[in-house]
């Protein structure tokens, strides 16, 4: 066994510590985080290993910078949950205690003891880690822009409750241009029908007759109103909020091209895309969590514990409970949940293993996460075995269904 190194990293430094296979500390150290910091941690491991290969390193992330650099220099590298530091620093002492010095220390320990118990991180290639970076920041953009939209409902809500009648998703983009038009009920009154046709034809939606008459009524139908100054107080937070929105939507949807171009330039495309049910963004969903290593998960029960669609069982003398796995990549989980909604449309085998379950007295997400554990399963058989999907294969039971269309 070869030197441990334990990183405690954060924005302004790392803590470093090198142990032995005795457990002896060999080395510790404060780094800064750019160039010549990490070239401080190759001199100190060169120091006591010839070659970074044998250099097992842990660190309580699996991204960054960092992260990346220790890869590229050819160290071992494992990301260690948080949790599982904060439970093996108790054996280092029972005070309490906590520097970042010494969690570098516990880090380093960690592997020395217990490596074996630890994944290493995968072995992504750099096409895959950008899909990654595109999935997430895609899916990110879409929760922080319903975070927005929640706030502009609530805003509506206090003093403008005709608009949410006349347009009960606020995402459309005729809702946003009538409302950067008319944020309040004093300007939907001044608001002409000429005004909305060109806000209509301008998003695309198009003069339907009577679109226009319709959202004039509903937009100035009568309602409770807030005094004159309140009104335009909280008119000019509305207009901020819908040109928020409004870039948000330009953002996802730029992200959302970028991401489906990506994808498709990965060889793994092709395969997950021949999954019903699977379409552009969740394929590139799924491969971002999944990744493009062949070796890191050598079961599919490994696949389905890691997206959390797998149940966990805790016995202990009489008692056994079996429920639903919360320790899990919840990202994963979330593009599994939609998979096996979308594929109960899309498969017969699929549908009837979900109504099975339901008769069963199965939930509708209960029976879902069931689908999707079971789906997850050929999915990893075809990512080893490099082969497209085939429904019959997956539902052997059931009578073959030719029309499988993508989600």
């Amino acid at each position: 066994m070869g030197i441990a190194c334990g990183i405690d990293w954060s924005e302004r430094h790392h803590d470093i510590a090198l142990v032995d296979h005795d457990g002896n500390v060999v080395a510790k150290r404060r780094i800064g985080t750019g160039v010549e910091g990490f070239a401080e941690l190759l001199a100190a491991v060169a120091e006591h290993s010839e070659r970074p290969e044998d250099v097992a390193v842990a660190i309580e992330t699996d991204k960054g910078v960092l992260v990346a650099a220790l890869q590229a220099a050819g160290f071992t590298v494992y990301g260690i949950n948080p949790r599982a530091v904060a439970r093996y620093r108790e054996r280092h002492g029972q005070a309490g205690g906590k520097s970042d010095p010494g969690d570098a220390v516990v880090l380093a320990d960690i592997l020395r003891t217990d490596r074996h118990r630890h994944r290493t991180l995968p072995e992504l290639s750099e096409l895959a880690v950008a899909v990654k970076v595109l999935a997430r920041q895609h899916q990110e953009a879409i929760w922080a822009r319903q975070q927005t939209v929640n706030r502009l409902r609530s805003l509506l809500v206090d003093f403008f409750p005709n608009a949410l009648t006349t347009f009960p998703v606020l995402t459309h983009r005729a809702a946003l241009a009538v409302l950067a038009a008319a944020p309040s009920p004093a300007a939907a009154a001044k608001l002409t029908r000429r005004r909305v046709v060109t806000l209509l034809n301008r998003c695309g939606r198009g003069d339907r007759p009577g679109l226009a008459d319709q959202i004039l009524r509903d937009l100035r139908a009568p309602a409770l109103r807030q005094p004159p100054q309140v009104e335009d107080a909280l008119a000019l937070s509305v207009l901020g909020l819908v040109a928020v929105i409004d870039a948000m939507q330009t953002t996802i949807t730029q992200l959302e091209r970028a991401l489906t171009e990506t994808l498709e330039r990965h060889d793994h495309a092709e395969l997950l895309r021949s999954a019903p049910g699977i379409g552009p963004i969740l394929a590139g969903r799924l491969l971002a969590e999944i990744g493009d290593d062949p070796t890191r998960f050598a079961t599919a029960d490994g696949l389905r514990a890691f997206a959390g669609t797998a149940p966990i069982t805790r016995a202990s003398g009489r008692s056994k409970l079996v429920s639903t796995r919360h320790i899990r990549n919840r990202r994963l989980a979330d593009a599994c949940h939609w998979w096996a909604f979308a594929t109960i449309t899309k498969s017969t085998g699929a549908r009837a293993h979900y109504d099975s379950r339901r008769a069963a007295g199965d939930a509708h997400n209960a029976a879902l996460r069931n689908l999707a554990n079971k789906l997850l399963g050929r999915l990893w058989w075809c990512l080893v075995n490099n082969q497209p999907w085939d429904d019959q294969a997956a539902w052997p039971h059931q009578p073959a269904d030719g029309q499988h269309a993508a989600a």
